[in-house]
């Protein structure tokens, strides 16, 4: 295998494929990606059992050499970083294929490499559900639930997001327990059979990183046991988690009466002056609503207290609830509108949160002690 390739042609590719391969593998030849020079292209693949994305570069000139090899994938990536802008770089393998060798001006590197036909590629299985979507709406999408997605929890079936394809609107939930966001958008194409997916963590997040600057559409297929994505050069593929999400349509209090709005950039910077001093452990804030008017405090363990206050449009009966700062926080960073609308029962139950002029979002948090 010999062949030349621009060291930026080459580097936004080689980021996003090395970002799905770990550190530390069982497999060695997990940590090196998978390279295929074909005759007019550059075939990257990156995985690590789970999660597999595949990047293809187009050549400016045909390969001296055509062949496979895997290289390690940090390595490989530190080096193209290395070198100047524009570089052109030269790979090629010896006849053994235990080493690659790349060379860029008077700069020199040579990588072991393992056998490419160890390297685990993901079997194709048929698609039940195919659609396709933008990527700035996928992007959205993620942005606006993927911060309620459990990290470790036990129940494995929360590390994810649920993505719930019905006719032509794609719907993101997640949830830890403790809240939930939900997002809808339009796609581009309708399906006539509807399917519920849980996507694991890492694949959302990859999949965030993948469509964060594309312009394409997203064709996404739904099987039995994986989620495949196509948008441009790259073909992005996850295992599935096999389990039951939740009924979250039942969480979400729709029957509240005490409605509260509020300016969304006052609200957050007031909760992120009180929680300076709330406990670090439970990051609790005690809320306050009489009059037109929101009290907040936060405490420690240091006897260190935080007081703050905001006006609002809030005329119901006088209402106290605590929650994590964090969690408040969260939705307020991801929501768009100039005004929140926070939606009651008491003191004790879940808060509805919802922007009035979006209806694509809802956010359910629950208060503390419960």
């Amino acid at each position: 295998m010999k062949f030349i390739i621009n060291r930026e042609t080459l580097l936004k590719p080689l980021l996003l494929v090395s970002s799905v391969v770990e550190n530390k593998q069982t497999m060695p030849v997990l940590s090196n990606i998978l390279i295929r020079a074909e005759e007019d292209s550059l075939h990257l693949t990156g995985s690590d059992t789970e999660v597999e994305l595949i990047g293809r570069i187009p050549l400016d000139a045909s390969p001296e050499s055509t062949g496979i090899t895997t290289a390690p994938a940090r390595k490989l990536l530190d080096i193209c970083k290395s070198l100047p802008d524009n570089s052109e770089i030269l790979f090629s393998t010896k006849d053994n294929q235990s080493q690659m060798a790349c060379s860029s001006g008077r700069s020199r590197f040579t990588l072991s490499t393992l056998p490419a036909e160890t390297f685990p590629v993901s079997q194709e299985e048929p698609a039940s559900v195919s659609f396709s979507i933008a990527s700035n709406a996928l992007r959205r999408l993620i942005d606006r639930t993927g911060f309620a997605m459990s990290t470790q929890d036990v129940r494995y079936y929360l590390n994810g997001m649920l993505f719930k394809i019905s006719e032509q609107t794609l719907t993101a939930v997640a949830t830890d327990g403790h809240r939930l966001a939900v997002s809808s958008e339009i796609t581009e194409e309708g399906v006539t059979e509807g399917k519920q997916v849980i996507v694991p963590r890492k694949a959302v997040l990859e999949l965030a990183r993948l469509v964060a600057e594309g312009e394409d559409n997203v064709t996404i297929t739904l099987g039995q046991n994986h989620i495949c994505a196509h948008t441009g050069p790259f073909s992005f593929t996850s295992k599935l988690v096999d389990g039951k999400f939740p009924d979250y349509e039942r969480v979400i209090p729709y029957g509240g009466q005490k409605s509260m709005l509020a300016d969304r950039q006052t609200l957050r910077q007031a909760l992120s002056r009180a929680a300076i001093l709330s406990n670090a452990k439970h990051r609790g804030v005690n809320l306050t609503l009489e009059n037109n008017t929101m009290k907040m405090a936060a405490n420690n363990p240091e006897q260190e207290q935080a007081e703050d206050e905001i006006p609002v449009n809030y005329a119901d009966a006088e209402l106290k609830i605590s929650f994590n700062v964090d969690y408040l926080r969260d939705v307020l960073s991801v929501a768009t509108s100039d005004t929140i609308q926070m939606i009651f029962s008491d003191s004790f139950s879940s808060v509805l949160i919802k922007q009035p002029d979006d209806d694509r979002s809802t956010y359910v948090v629950m208060p503390m002690g419960r």
